[in-house]
């Protein structure tokens, strides 16, 4: 840890026509810190210090850094001692400042997807010139080292860029000897599944959750085991009552999916400690880390962990590059402890890679350049007005049918059924009156293998523009309004 000073912060106050100037004082604080001048954990000056420094009264630099605790960008007592965040809203993504955006494409509303389909993303605003131009370059002379049988964790080059942008973005410190690159997320559960857990062993599920995680885990004969969710995510006293001898907890915590849910800390600190106190594994699938749009940042559940017994680690870290860049590059990652990487890379040369080299290269290149994150700003933009938009169009056109509140992340909601509605219909009969409207709105019970599951419908945004929502949304309407 170190304390910054006013003099090398370089911090200035404009006297005239600056603008307020406890928010001067907070724009330019959080340029450090998002620059990376300002690390994470760096000590800021006392407030009484730097007002002195500045000219300014204390009262005004008080309000700047409560902003910036608001916005969590720092910690601390406000008064005694304010660090810049472990984490921060803007994850400090490393890359160089982005060249002048061109100007948006048109909205088409081009989608694979019919509306509301929970799979669908903004295709259409991703950018295909440059990857195809960093593609051509990666492959147009590459090293023979990369034409012959590839390491098995994937290339060495795009797992280091993996490490750097989670220790950025999701407080995860690790070395690219940690990272495997896989072809999706059922890779990684199979692998997790078949080289840590005896088979037979229980696991224990999310529900509602992935479809896809029961079928996989099963395939790998351990046996699933659903875990109700409330509103604070995964419940390991539910989960230990439900089946004591699990030997793998499957979670979503900052993001669970379906429902949207983020697992309180003590949760969370609940589950790492009955993993380190037996022989459990935790797989933390954080498929949505990229797309938050309102809310302070939760430390990934591996960042977590207590240093100390890093070679005895329990998580294994799962993310995946479909949603945020396309489904069709088929990549995904995981983060294994040091003392899981032997094993693991054991198995994975046994079972030869999935995942193909040839998008791995451009991909690192595509990372370390920034424009990565360049990309994942422009859309959680878009995904965070598309969400808006989608409120709106059901407070306008499904009132009295369905119910939805924002979201802090992800790119799609749940519509809940209103009183009304749930008295006439089911959530799997109204998703069916949807699919004959040209909708697709799957029925939240779909992801329950619990009696008495939640009803409502899962609402995709992100592939959609307002224009197409707002249609969508009248056309859901007059399907659930209509009598037998």
């Amino acid at each position: 840890m170190r304390t910054a000073h006013a003099p090398i912060l370089s911090l200035s106050i404009d006297r005239g026509d600056g603008g307020p100037a406890y928010m001067q004082l907070y724009g330019q604080l959080r340029g450090l810190i998002l620059s990376g001048r300002l690390g994470p954990r760096d000590r800021l000056p006392a407030t009484r210090a730097l007002a002195a420094e500045l000219g300014l009264s204390r009262g005004t630099v008080v309000a700047a850094y409560e902003q910036l605790a608001s916005e969590g960008y720092i910690d601390g007592r406000i008064g005694s001692g304010a660090y810049v965040a472990g984490f921060v809203p803007e994850h400090l993504l490393p890359a160089s400042p982005p060249a002048e955006a061109p100007p948006p494409r048109p909205e088409t509303g081009r989608d694979a997807h019919p509306p509301f389909h929970p799979a669908s993303a903004a295709l259409d605003r991703f950018p295909h010139a440059e990857w195809a131009r960093g593609f051509q370059t990666a492959w147009r002379d590459p090293p023979l080292g990369l034409l012959d049988n590839p390491d098995p964790q994937g290339f060495l080059g795009l797992r280091a860029a993996i490490a750097g942008h989670l220790k950025a973005w999701r407080g995860i410190d690790c070395t690219p000897e940690q990272v495997f690159v896989l072809s999706g997320t059922a890779e990684a559960l199979e692998l997790v599944a078949r080289t840590l857990v005896p088979a037979g062993a229980p696991a224990w599920l999310e529900d509602p959750g992935y479809p896809i995680a029961y079928r996989v885990l099963e395939a790998a004969g351990l046996q699933p085991v659903p875990v109700r969710i409330d509103a604070e995510g995964f419940d390991l006293r539910r989960a230990l009552k439900a089946e004591p001898s699990a030997r793998l907890a499957v979670i979503t915590p900052s993001h669970q999916y379906p429902l949207g849910h983020t697992m309180t800390l003590a949760r969370r600190l609940n589950l790492l400690d009955w993993a380190g106190r037996g022989e459990g594994w935790i797989v933390e699938d954080d498929y949505a880390s990229e797309y938050r749009y309102s809310g302070r940042p939760l430390a990934a559940l591996a960042g977590l962990e207590n240093p100390s017994q890093a070679q005895r680690g329990r998580v294994i870290y799962c993310g995946t590059f479909s949603k945020v860049m396309f489904p069709a590059l088929r990549l995904a990652y995981i983060v294994a402890p040091p003392g899981l990487v032997g094993a693991l890379r054991a198995a994975m040369t046994r079972a030869s890679a999935r995942a193909s080299i040839m998008p791995q290269v451009p991909l690192a290149q595509f990372i370390a350049s920034g424009q990565f994150a360049a990309h994942i700003r422009r859309m959680r933009r878009l995904y965070a007005g598309r969400q808006k938009a989608l409120v709106q169009a059901i407070e306008t056109h499904l009132n009295g049918l369905l119910e939805a509140t924002p979201a802090e992340a992800g790119m799609h909601l749940i519509a809940r059924l209103s009183p009304a509605l749930a008295r006439r219909m089911d959530d799997t009969a109204a998703s069916r009156r949807a699919a004959k409207a040209g909708l697709a709105a799957p029925a939240l019970s779909s992801y329950s293998r619990l009696d008495a599951p939640p009803q409502g419908l899962v609402l995709g945004y992100a592939g959609f523009d307002e224009k197409a929502m707002d249609a969508a949304a009248r056309k859901l309407a007059t399907a659930l309004a209509r009598r037998p």
